[in-house]
């Protein structure tokens, strides 16, 4: 019996492969043109160049969902290990950059990105549960969050997919946009422009490849930014639950069950990363090791941001119906303004 268990698996894993193989080749190349093109043209850099190669190759030839699997997990496996492989480049001491102040930043964004799209969602007439999805999603980690969120608050998967969609399509928007505007208001100064892109953006992958699209020491600390706010996920979650009138037991209860299946809610790249930071900060990981971590984190974040270009898909942004995608630009936009004003006020 033990000896047919293992076959299944073995060949459960090979099933896996295959179906990975063709899109996580395809990222592989896009990263590798794209690390090239970045030496005949330095001014853009391999990440941007990534970017919109993978965008181009995506939505005009390889675009079939043969290559889906292999992208979304090039897309969020390899930026996962990116992140840990950050965290051995990172003392504790630069994760104190932020200071009180930065948390501070982030705490108060992420309650007006909250109160905003609940309100905002109120005013344009949308359920409440959407409005919940909406708002986690825009206020913590994007998808993750909304997955995290929507048992809790038991939303129906119409809903969910809609918020998923137009969190990303909106994140996909600032992800070009802040760079830009960033430069404008701070000249690219590494505080202010991390903490509008790591305190603002939705998802992850959005935050390192805008971040990428500046500097690298600005990717690095808006990852900082962005990671308090996916360690709030919890806090979010137990908000939410509250809202929909659950006790504390009863929230707990399903965070224990949710556990045992295996949906921890919080990440675990967060944990990784603090893990590895704290071996860099004690010496046990070596300066030469930390360097070979770099290269290999930069490595794998340039074939994820290729991964993030290849699955934005240029028709679904067109498509998106007129109220909800107000939705989204309307938050988008409270986000950008409370982000310019409270960093003007605090950082």
């Amino acid at each position: 019996m033990n000896g047919i268990n293992r076959i299944t698996n073995s060949n459960n894993i090979f099933y896996k492969i295959k179906e990975i193989l063709p899109g996580l080749a395809v990222s592989v190349l896009i990263g590798l043109a794209s690390m090239l093109l970045s030496q005949v043209v330095p001014k853009l850099g391999a990440a941007t160049i990534s970017i919109f190669l993978g965008m181009f190759v995506g939505n005009v030839f390889l675009g079939q969902e043969v290559f889906q699997k292999g992208y979304k997990f090039s897309e969020t496996d390899l930026l996962s290990y990116s992140i840990v492989l950050l965290g051995s480049t990172l003392s504790v001491s630069t994760l104190m950059e932020l200071g009180f102040n930065g948390i501070l930043f982030v705490v108060l964004q992420m309650s007006v990105t909250i109160a905003g799209a609940l309100y905002i969602g109120k005013k344009l007439g949308f359920g409440q549960d959407f409005r919940f999805l909406m708002a986690a999603g825009n206020a913590v980690c994007g998808s993750s969050a909304i997955a995290a969120t929507a048992p809790v608050i038991n939303a129906k998967d119409k809903d969910k997919g809609i918020a998923i969609t137009i969190v990303n399509v909106t994140g996909i928007f600032l992800m070009f946009l802040l760079p830009v505007l960033t430069q404008k208001l701070y000249s690219h100064e590494a505080v202010q422009t991390s903490a509008m892109i790591g305190g603002t953006l939705q998802s992850v992958g959005q935050v390192v490849a805008s971040g990428a699209m500046v500097s690298e020491p600005v990717k690095d600390l808006s990852t900082i930014f962005k990671i308090v706010r996916v360690i709030l996920l919890v806090a979010v979650v137990f908000l939410f639950g509250h809202l929909k009138n659950k006790t504390n037991h009863d929230i707990i209860e399903e965070e224990i069950e949710d556990t045992k299946k295996g949906k921890i809610k919080v990440p675990w790249y967060v944990l990784g990363f603090f893990i590895t930071c704290a071996l860099f900060s004690t010496n046990i990981i070596s300066p030469e090791v930390s360097e070979m971590c770099k290269v290999l984190s930069n490595k794998f974040e340039i074939i994820a941001l290729a991964a993030i270009g290849l699955r934005v898909n240029i028709k679904d942004l067109i498509k998106q119906g007129k109220t909800v995608s107000l939705y989204g630009l309307f938050v988008g936009m409270l986000q950008v303004v409370s982000a310019v004003i409270l960093i003007n006020i605090l950082l």
